[in-house]
């Protein structure tokens, strides 16, 4: 079983101004995969806070999945927060979610979202709207389970024949 943390990344989410239905909608998804959530928070759009729940978590989980904060506004410090947490980048998973995302709205080009590696556990932003982090997980779910199994030393052949 993979173990995950979920963080909305939210200012008015945090206050209790707006009700989370990203972090719900993952967790339904990630059920699918045999994933269980075992920590969900809220987390206002501070750079430093969200470093250190990262880091917190990433003792803890093989998955934590972030949703907001992966745009261009000013307050939008994710992704620059998981940069600075992550030992490895793997790029190829934000690369496939933004190019399936075009084919939804040109808009997709503007996440800045990242996935890494941190110790054993892979971090991945998701955008904060539900609709879209349905669309964004649909495209890499299938490869979490894999990827948690390489990242915690799985040594078996990946090559298809």
């Amino acid at each position: 079983m993979i173990t995950v943390a979920v963080l909305t990344l939210s200012d008015k989410g945090s206050k209790g101004e707006r009700e989370d239905l990203s972090g719900p909608a993952i967790s339904a998804m990630l059920k699918g995969i045999g994933a269980e959530v075992k920590h969900y928070e809220i987390l206002p759009d501070e750079k430093e806070m969200i470093k250190e729940k990262l880091l917190e978590y990433s003792l803890k989980v093989d998955l934590i999945l972030t949703t907001g904060g992966t745009g261009l506004s000013p307050r939008d410090v994710t992704p620059d927060a998981t940069l600075e947490v992550i030992d490895r980048e793997v790029p190829g998973i934000a690369e496939a979610m933004r190019s399936e995302g075009q084919k939804k709205t040109s808009r997709s080009m503007l996440s800045r979202a990242v996935a890494g590696i941190k110790g054993q556990t892979l971090i991945i932003n998701l955008p904060g709207s539900p609709m879209a982090v349905k669309e964004n997980l649909e495209v890499i779910i299938d490869v979490i389970p894999h990827a948690v199994e390489k990242i915690k030393g799985d040594t078996s052949e990946c090559a298809r024949t």
